[in-house]
């Protein structure tokens, strides 16, 4: 095997055994660039052997973060970020939960029905998994126990419901994908409509079902019954977050504006709603700044790491290395996308999904385009492939979130146990997704007149 392969190969598991350690994955990142920069320089002149690195290719590195920081698409981010802490904020949530629980709360797994429907706007509106799995757990689960609901799917519901977010749009996730592809984010925007509907009506089916096959542990609520004045308090309730997602994904889709410009309208109408909603304080807008300054460095200094990484790792050959082994697995091209899922499942055991989008899709995403299967299809199936590493331990993020916010008797065990039903139902969405690539491509097509 080629130094250069030797090298790729040992930059690669490196980074897998090192995120096992809890060192941010940033530096991560940027210091195995470093390091197996250095290493094939110095065997490049020190002995003669061919690594496929120069100072030439290595001094790309700087020109390659720059463009990266003056991406235009890239400054979505924030502004998407500080929308979704602003509705955090803004108290519409909590509207929606006591009006949704009165319409539903009468039916075996209503209160767990009404957790979905709040989880799948709050998806439209935020984008952000920790805002969403919090919020509904400060909101439902307490309402669920109190009812005599079973922890675990209590806790699994809000887990699931929450991790909506980083699939529906506006997905800060779906905006990377777009940056390391090349590709239109509102065409990921798009693509990504009916695949968030497939797996919200998955999870409300399993709820209902649910209710139904153990009413003892998902009750119906004691509520009077519902009057025509509970029904205007819902309607109004739901016009908020309503306007923010037509404001947002609307523009989008009827051209009006860029993703990026349509991010600044999103975050000035979450900051509309919440003078509308008399929440608005100095204290809280700066809290809204500094978190969504934070959030924005961390993003940013894993996308550097990721960037030198990959440029690096290409150098070395790694992506042809990838390519060359994937296309040559006896499976077929269909074969081949699934090993692809497989893997990408596996990994986010142990990944988070941001180290997975930008370090893994830009080197299977030649292989898809080799085996001439559609990129935007491809993607969505990668994403939804990736919202499942928020609830499978032992790094599932939402699980920990909930945990954080949960009362005491909601243990991690329980959660476990909850989530696992809505792990299952993803899987499920992405063998539909697979089958039917329909849901993907149709809107995207209908929108440019393709």
């Amino acid at each position: 095997m080629p130094a250069n392969e030797v090298l790729a190969i040992g930059m690669f598991l490196s980074f897998i055994l090192l995120v096992f350690t809890g060192f941010p994955v940033a530096w991560i990142l940027g210091g195995l660039a470093v390091i197996f920069s250095a290493l094939s320089l110095i065997l490049e002149a020190d002995f003669s052997i061919q690594t496929g690195l120069d100072w030439n290719y290595t001094s790309l590195s700087v020109e390659r973060i720059w463009n990266v920081m003056e991406n235009w698409v890239m400054v979505a981010l924030p502004m998407f970020i500080m929308m979704g802490l602003l509705l955090d904020r803004s108290g519409i949530a909590n509207d929606l939960m006591r009006n949704f629980s009165k319409l539903f709360g009468g039916i075996h797994g209503g209160l767990a029905i009404s957790v979905a429907l709040i989880g799948l706007l709050l998806a439209a509106s935020t984008g952000i998994i920790g805002a969403s799995v919090v919020l509904l757990a400060l909101l439902g689960l307490p309402v669920m126990l109190k009812e005599g609901y079973d922890q675990s799917f209590a806790s699994g519901t809000i887990c699931a419901v929450g991790t909506l977010g980083i699939l529906i749009p506006p997905s800060i996730m779906l905006v990377l994908m777009a940056d390391r592809m090349a590709m239109s984010v509102g065409d990921l925007f798009l693509g990504a409509v009916f695949p968030g509907l497939v797996l919200t009506s998955l999870y409300i089916i399993y709820i209902i079902l649910f209710g139904l096959l153990q009413s003892e542990k998902a009750p119906a609520a004691t509520q009077e019954q519902f009057s025509r004045t509970d029904l205007y308090n819902l309607c109004r309730s739901i016009l908020p977050p309503l306007f923010l997602i037509v404001a947002v994904l609307g523009s989008i889709f009827f051209g009006i504006a860029t993703p990026t410009e349509a991010a600044g309208v999103g975050a000035c109408g979450a900051l509309l709603l919440t003078f509308i909603n008399k929440k608005f304080e100095s204290s809280m807008l700066k809290e809204v700044l500094q978190e969504t300054t934070k959030t924005t460095a961390f993003i940013f200094a894993i996308l550097l790491g990721a960037t030198a990484f990959s440029l690096v790792l290409r150098g070395l050959g790694g992506d042809e290395l990838i390519e060359r082994s994937l296309l040559s697995l006896p499976f077929g091209n269909t074969g081949i996308i699934v090993c692809i899922l497989l893997a990408t499942f596996l990994l986010g055991f142990f990944l988070d999904w941001i180290e997975l989008t930008l370090v893994v899709l830009p080197l299977v995403s030649p292989v898809v385009n080799a085996l001439g299967f559609d990129p935007i299809w491809f993607t969505i199936l990668f994403a939804v492939c990736l919202q499942t590493s928020f609830l499978t331990p032992p790094v599932g993020f939402a699980i920990f979130y909930l945990r954080g916010v949960a009362p005491p008797e909601v243990d991690i065990k329980g959660i476990y146990r909850g989530v696992m039903p809505f792990v299952l139902l993803q899987i499920i969405g992405i063998i539909i997704i697979f089958n039917v690539s329909s849901l993907v491509t149709w809107l995207p097509q209908q929108a440019y007149g393709g």
